[in-house]
């Protein structure tokens, strides 16, 4: 005679569910995918059978049903940057609630591992693909691959308006106008800015927000006061000895992310120079670090969760589009607005 708790080597399947509770198999799989016409009571019955018997749903047999994998691709430049890390949650919590898994992958900034990242995605047959564009990417010939071949993209924090893809972004120019300003209107004259990958438009705008503030604010544009960076500790330091070597020293920093102002705080430590009585620093991101550091640091917060929130909303308009094309509804960007959050580190400049 059969037992109701089968052998721990046979997988339970949802046809050892039907039997125990004498229903057919389709009532069953319907019952356990919330199935409008099966009753409440029965939806009971079978998840409390499904939960008794330890009953795992097949997600390969399931996906080639639904011919949905309930799984999406998210690309991030870096896992050491909270900023992103943060955007993840937000993608991840939303995710999470309507019943899709995550495949994370981190590009390092390198525009091989992101095409390894989306090879890996398209193997894994994702139902759609997220992603921030590595630094190092000036070839778009990968993404626009994917939308030849109708797969749901979406980029968030940095994208490329020229590839026509719907985006979640911060208004990076107002960002950085705003935080420019600001070392302004707190006595800082010789403001100089350590930029960016200038190809990706997250930085240009960035660059575009700081130039406008001073011109804007009478302050004069020195273009010796640009130094190209690379979203680093490293960079940050290294834009430290730059200044310090002009004819002209800048008196403050607008710093294109917080890990590059980290630097500069720290180039400035070593020469001695107190922040922010004779040199201002603020940054871009809100890194979790910035509060913690002394003196603490001034930086621009852009919404993380809320971006990772918004670019799944996207994704999912996308994969959900009814009529199995591309050409999309969805044709959107979202800008997100900046907050700012001024602390020690820009808290003014004393004696002029």
């Amino acid at each position: 005679m059969r037992t109701r708790l089968h052998r721990l080597s046979q997988k339970i399947t949802i046809h050892d569910i039907a039997r125990e509770l004498n229903l057919t198999s389709a009532t069953v799989s319907r019952a356990l995918n919330d199935h409008p016409r099966i009753s409440t009571e029965t939806k009971d019955r079978v998840q409390a059978k499904a939960s008794q018997l330890k009953y795992k749903r097949n997600k390969i047999a399931s996906s080639l049903r639904s011919g949905k994998s309930h799984t999406i691709g998210v690309i991030i430049p870096s896992a050491q940057m909270n900023f992103f890390g943060s955007v993840v949650h937000g993608i991840e919590n939303t995710a999470s609630s309507m019943g899709y898994s995550i495949i994370l992958y981190q590009s390092e900034e390198s525009s091989v591992l992101e095409k390894k990242a989306i090879e890996t995605f398209l193997s894994a047959r994702v139902d759609g693909i997220l992603a921030s564009i590595a630094k190092e990417t000036t070839d778009f010939s990968h993404y626009q691959e994917l939308k030849k071949r109708n797969v749901p993209l979406v980029f968030f924090d940095r994208n490329n308006d020229d590839l026509n893809v719907p985006s979640v972004v911060i208004n990076d120019f107002k960002g950085a106008f705003d935080a420019t300003e600001h070392l302004i209107q707190k006595g800082y004259t010789r403001i100089a800015h350590v930029s960016g990958a200038k190809h990706l438009k997250t930085f240009s705008d960035r660059l575009s927000g700081y130039i406008a503030a001073l011109k804007k604010n009478n302050v004069e544009f020195n273009e010796s006061f640009i130094y190209q960076g690379n979203l680093s500790i490293e960079s940050g330091k290294a834009a430290v000895d730059y200044f310090f070597n002009l004819p002209v020293i800048p008196d403050a920093v607008f710093a294109v992310e917080d890990f590059t102002a980290l630097g500069v705080m720290k180039g400035l430590k070593e020469r001695k120079i107190n922040v922010p009585s004779a040199f201002g620093v603020i940054g871009f991101a809100n890194e979790s670090f910035g509060e913690h550091i002394s003196p603490s640091l001034s930086s621009v917060d852009q919404q993380t969760v809320q971006m990772g929130k918004e670019a799944f909303g996207l994704l999912m308009d996308m994969i959900n589009f009814k009529n199995g094309e591309l050409e999309i509804a969805v044709k959107e960007k979202i800008v997100l607005e900046p907050l700012l959050f001024f602390r020690e580190s820009s808290a003014g400049k004393i004696n002029g």
